[in-house]
């Protein structure tokens, strides 16, 4: 008889659908400056992975792109849909998989070396930023540098700011949760 329980515990489930309701609240709220909307989905993703763990956040992150794939208004502009998805932006949606998926790996190091969370937020929003930019030159026919420009530059800054805030505010969010890993 297996005695592991494989089911998810109630607490992180809980947590799971409170970060993935974050995650739907502020992203439908962006700012345009160009084809790609600047928005506090990414903040909102390095809390989830920070606090939970990679799996959990991965998970809350899974469940906000299948909310808004299945047509809930939850992503940038109030769009839902496939077809944003497969529009110029949709490579930053699902990149933002990889991005919750490293910086949750990077998490498991806060409480022995929070330091290492930063490069793993960075690590993480440079695949978001491929992902993005790759699906961006497909659907624009442009160029890298053209891309990169459109899609990396203006963001630099405020990505900068957001991995500051959450490598402030994560370690003090997880001990508030108590969130067992």
């Amino acid at each position: 008889m297996n005695t592991r329980n494989p089911a998810i515990p109630v607490k992180q489930m809980v947590f799971i659908a409170l970060f993935s309701a974050v995650l739907c609240a502020v992203s439908p709220f962006s700012i345009n400056i160009g084809p790609i909307p600047l928005s506090f989905a990414t903040l909102a993703i390095y809390l989830a992975a920070g606090t939970l763990n990679w799996k959990y956040g991965t998970l809350s992150v899974l469940i906000y792109v299948m909310l808004g794939a299945f047509g809930l208004p939850v992503f940038s502009g109030f769009g839902a849909g496939f077809q944003k998805i497969a529009g110029p932006t949709g490579g930053f949606i699902i990149g933002y998989i990889p991005l919750a998926l490293v910086t949750g790996f990077s998490a498991k190091h806060l409480d022995n070396n929070r330091w290492l969370f930063i490069p793993g937020m960075a690590i993480g929003t440079i695949l978001l930023y491929t992902c993005g930019v790759l699906w961006f030159m497909i659907q624009a026919k442009t160029s890298l540098i053209a891309a990169l420009m459109a899609c990396v530059v203006p963001f630099l800054i405020g990505d900068t700011i957001k991995i500051i805030i959450a490598f402030i505010i994560t370690p003090q969010l997880r001990a508030a949760l108590r969130f067992s890993r």
